[in-house]
């Protein structure tokens, strides 16, 4: 997943707050020389001090550098000369720099290493950076001076980024409101306001839910099917809360293999539905109003815009372009998913009842269990198997070779690049010639403080300015299995997969080499976006590349070749409903959002949803759409398609990578000058089309999906 929380020059895009809470007091002045945020930072290539960062910094420093950006903005606006390309879009996308350096580092902690405290700063900070965002967006003169300079456009002989850029620029004051009249802007800016407080108290809600449970186990009798790493696991949980036995929680390295391997089924119905519940219960974390309201005033926006419905809004400048698209992609997927999904479920009902079960049909809860049990029949593999062989430390390694092999570039730790937490590891890149890349973070195991999930985050972006490339410092964030008293922590398979997945959003941010920084690195189209760390996936699945870092953690030994091939042969395993699932979490998003709200419940539009998408029983008290933090705290409202939209792209690219040899540097090559460093700075399509040649098929993904043959 890719976690988008940054200013652009023009406009805000954060992950929204909840309701504001009462006032900070007023910062004491003689303490604000000591504000790291108001310091240079004198770290290696000026990396965040977060080793001098605490919370009471946070607000004085955003309100000086809002008031300092809002200067900046006036300036442009009110400049006597004539606008030009210079003097107000690039001096508009130079603005605000230091909101960005406040408010990057703020977001990005409060989805890592939160807490109380720093969630009721966020909600203090959100309206006003809304209502700086606002003040840009809606000034007058200064969209009459952006407007005189695009409709100068074809004279002014920019070069392709500029142009870019500056239709950009444009398009994003008319999306944000410039064009409507004084009670509209009004009613714009209201909106806004609550609609970012609203999304952070959607989030800050699921975190509470993901944390507050916790199933209780004192009987051995009850641990039966869980492997030792599992319940080490959970007797570790249980120490750290001061509790006897067993503690399993609703953390994915916890959870799922708990839905995989534990044989009381009422144990695994428990758990399943307080993990799928979240949101959706009747207590002070429910999210159902707030999904409500969020819906609605996303419409009200839309229409206030012009649009008929916030898809339309959304979807108006992505690859698939329109509402009509999207939903013609998902139901072509469907046609393709559903029938597959149901035959490999009538297999697994099938097999479940051989091994004993009774009903007519597995439940939701029963689906992990069985299927672990299926593939490890079929294929004579499962996870712990595989895990030995997939040390933490190992596999972050691996990334780092596949990257040097396909783009030259290296990997050192720095131990004196300040962090946030001891576990995060700080990394300089290199390129080949030695010159500095960037900086990579790693945050890899779950903490009470960080949202679930995983994904990247931009703490400082690429740009040119002056002749000077400032180069992009990136931060993934993961919840991987944790290390225990007797093992490393040893990955999954699903989790190799994600750690490369997050890594090549890493890469997309890390070879950025644009003019500006709002159209470099992972700012792109939203269904563009995930083709970089998709396409890295592919790697886990060749031989040439596990053999470089799928190493035994005890004996050193590489993976033999016969589990390579069971990994691979078991590739497509139950792909159709893995497929069917990412279509129905798309229909609810596009449900929500492309159409006129009419107040229905949740309950009944995933009822609707169901009709098309439905394979096992509805199961009592749950709900998708509580817990979407994609669609509801993050930016992929009407964007959740982009996933499968971007395996057709990443499927059809990693064959020409396939074709001439997946280590294959002229192959590479083209993919880092046309996708990677490109960044927003042309339509996606032309890039990709730089890139293979002509327009992707979607042959390639079916076929590896097992989906067609």
């Amino acid at each position: 997943m890719l976690s988008l929380q940054k200013l652009t020059s023009i406009g805000l895009v954060v992950a929204a707050l909840s309701p504001a809470v009462q006032a900070q007091p007023a910062p004491d002045k003689t303490k604000m020389s000591e504000n790291p945020f108001l310091q240079s930072y004198r770290t290696p290539h000026e990396t965040v001090p977060f080793d001098k960062i605490k919370n009471e910094h946070y607000l004085p420093a955003l309100k000086i550098a809002i008031e300092q950006g809002k200067k900046e903005v006036d300036a442009i606006a009110e400049n006597p000369a004539k606008p030009t390309f210079e003097n107000t879009i690039v001096a508009l996308e130079r603005a605000g720099e230091q909101v960005s350096k406040v408010s990057s580092v703020m977001f990005n902690l409060n989805s890592s290493e939160t807490s109380p405290e720093l969630q009721a700063i966020v909600r203090e900070a959100s309206p006003l950076l809304t209502e700086y965002g606002n003040d840009i967006s809606l000034n007058e003169k200064l969209f009459a001076r952006v407007k005189a300079v695009y409709e100068q456009r074809d004279k002014l002989k920019l070069d392709p980024e500029s142009k870019m850029l500056l239709e950009k620029s444009y398009k994003g004051f008319a999306r944000n409101g410039a064009n409507l009249s004084p009670a509209d802007k009004e009613k714009y800016r209201e909106i806004s306001k609550e609609l970012s407080q609203l999304s952070l108290k959607f989030g800050e809600n699921v975190l509470n839910e993901t944390n507050e449970y916790t199933l209780e186990i004192t009987d051995e009798k009850d641990l039966a099917g869980l492997p030792d790493f599992a319940r080490e696991a959970a007797k570790q949980t249980a120490k750290q809360k001061g509790k006897e036995g067993w503690v399993f929680t609703l953390q994915a390295p916890s959870y799922l293999p708990f839905m995989q391997y534990a044989e009381n089924r009422d144990l695994r119905k428990k758990l399943f539905l307080a993990y799928n519940s979240r949101g959706f219960q009747s207590n002070k974390n429910n999210n159902e109003q707030t999904i409500q309201r969020l819906v609605q005033l996303r419409y009200e926006r839309a229409k206030l815009l012009g649009y008929n419905t916030h898809a339309d809004y959304m979807l108006e400048d992505r690859m698939a372009n329109s509402n009509k698209r999207v939903q013609e992609f998902l139901d072509e997927m469907l046609g393709y998913s559903k029938p597959v999904a149901e035959k490999q479920l009538a297999e697994l009902t099938a097999y479940a009842k051989s091994k004993g079960f009774t009903g007519d049909q597995i439940e939701n809860w029963d689906y992990s269990f069985y299927a672990e049990k299926l593939k490890k029949e079929r294929y004579d593999l499962d996870d712990e198997m595989l895990k030995p062989y997939f040390k933490l430390e190992n596999v972050l390694n691996g990334a780092f070779t596949v990257a040097n092999k396909l783009y030259g570039i290296t990997f050192k730790e720095n131990k004196d690049i300040p962090v946030y937490n001891p576990e995060v590891k700080a990394y300089e890149v290199y390129d080949e010639n030695g010159k500095f890349l960037a900086v990579f973070y790693g945050d890899f195991h779950p903490r009470p403080g960080k949202r679930a999930g995983a994904w990247m985050n931009g703490i400082r972006g690429q740009e040119i300015v002056n002749g000077v490339n400032i180069r992009p410092h990136v931060l993934n964030v993961c919840n991987f299995t944790r290390p225990t008293e007797t093992r490393p922590s040893l990955l999954t398979f699903n989790e190799v997969t994600t750690l490369f997945h997050e890594f090549g959003h890493g890469l997309h941010g890390m070879l950025a080499n644009g003019k500006y920084k709002s159209l470099s690195g992972t700012s792109v189209a939203w269904d563009f976006v995930e083709l970089p760390s998709q396409v890295m996936e592919n790697w886990c699945y060749e031989p040439e590349a596990l053999r470089l870092f799928a190493k035994h953690y005890q004996t050193g030994e590489v993976i033999p070749q016969e589990l390579i091939d069971k990994i691979r042969a078991s590739q497509n395993f139950l792909a159709g409903i893995a497929n069917l699932r990412q279509v129905r979490l798309g229909m609810v998003d596009m449900y929500w959002h492309s159409q006129k709200p009419t107040g229905e419940s949740v309950s009944d539009v995933e009822k609707k949803v169901d009709e098309k998408t439905k394979l096992f029983p509805t199961a009592p008290g749950v709900a998708i759409s509580t817990a979407f933090s994609h669609i509801f705290a993050g930016g992929y409202s009407s964007g959740y398609y982009s996933y499968k939209w971007s395996e057709v792209l990443d499927a059809d690219a990693f064959e020409a990578f396939k074709e001439k040899g997946i280590f294959n540097r002229e192959v590479a090559t083209k993919f880092r000058k046309n996708v990677l460093e490109k960044g927003g700075t042309e339509k996606p399509m032309e890039l990709y089309k730089k890139f293979r040649g002509r327009e992707p098929s979607p042959q390639a993904m079916l076929r590896r999906s097992g989906l067609v043959l």
